[in-house]
């Protein structure tokens, strides 16, 4: 199921080599102060050049993600389509920076700062599930910086509550490791343990994406704290009155668990969101 707000094409063009552009920023801490706009904090980042002229193409992934899962389709579109492609990790994911902060404004705060900073507005903004609520938000809050919104897999609206996702991450943070465990131990251990709560294998193997070895220890690079703090702000989108103008893409997988289970209910909230 799929929802036009505009029909539009990726025009297919080659381009050379490209030549990614990294960043990654040590962990600090940033916070919002009541009422006030939140701070945002310098976000890791991979850059893939392409013509300056044409609206580049920006990817924001979803709760627990981080921007290696775009590397393949990143490199695929810059190739096609000579644009600019951004992947991003979001605040307390990846190798961006830990806060306690994890609203949506907060996501879409540090958009607002990265991409004018790097001279990629206005973009194709793409976001999957989480990331694609940030990017809802920032083109009602920011429209001018957001030439073209897809988002997938995810809807305006409160997610459904069958998923899992508190569970997952208290059961995460439940779980010990050795300091002398090896990185086979290690995953065989996390893994073993969240087999207690999370029946699938691709769900675990990719929750296992997240352990890394830090300082001769493994541990999760994923902000478990600041998520168990605001989970319910990010299974939720933020009420807002403004509605967006600009062409929109809504993508929904047919066994989707993220979005209503009601179609008609799916589509009202996306025309309510379209100007």
């Amino acid at each position: 199921m799929l929802r036009w707000a505009s029909a539009w094409r990726l025009p297919h063009r080659s381009l050379g080599p490209s030549s990614p552009s990294f960043s990654r920023v040590p962990v600090a801490p940033s916070s919002s102060q009541g009422g006030t706009e939140p701070r945002p904090v310098p976000l890791s980042y991979r850059l893939l050049d392409g013509e300056a002229t044409r609206p580049p193409l920006v990817f924001l992934h979803g709760l627990f993600g981080c921007k290696t899962n775009f590397n393949s389709i990143a490199k695929a579109l810059a190739q096609q389509t000579g644009r600019r492609v951004l992947t991003v990790d979001a605040r307390n994911h990846g190798d961006s920076p830990h806060s306690p902060d994890m609203s949506y404004e907060a996501m879409s705060q540090d958009l607002q700062d990265l991409l004018p900073q790097l001279g990629l507005v206005p973009c194709v903004l793409i976001g999957h599930s989480m990331g694609g609520r940030t990017a809802m938000l920032l083109a009602l809050q920011r429209p001018e910086l957001v030439e073209r919104l897809i988002a997938v897999d995810i809807s305006p609206v409160e997610s459904p509550s069958s998923l899992n996702f508190p569970n997952y991450v208290a059961a995460m943070r439940a779980i010990d490791i050795p300091d002398e465990a090896s990185l086979s131990g290690a995953r065989k251990l996390v893994d073993e343990k969240l087999s207690c709560v999370i029946q699938s294998i691709s769900m675990r193997q990719f929750l296992l994406t997240n352990l890394v070895e830090v300082d001769g220890r493994f541990m999760w690079r994923v902000n478990l704290d600041a998520l168990a703090q605001h989970l319910d702000k990010i299974l939720n989108f933020p009420p807002r009155r403004e509605t967006y103008s600009g062409p929109s893409l809504f993508l929904l997988g047919g066994n989707s668990q993220f979005v209503l289970d009601c179609p008609q209910d799916f589509m009202a909230a996306v025309r309510d969101f379209l100007a």
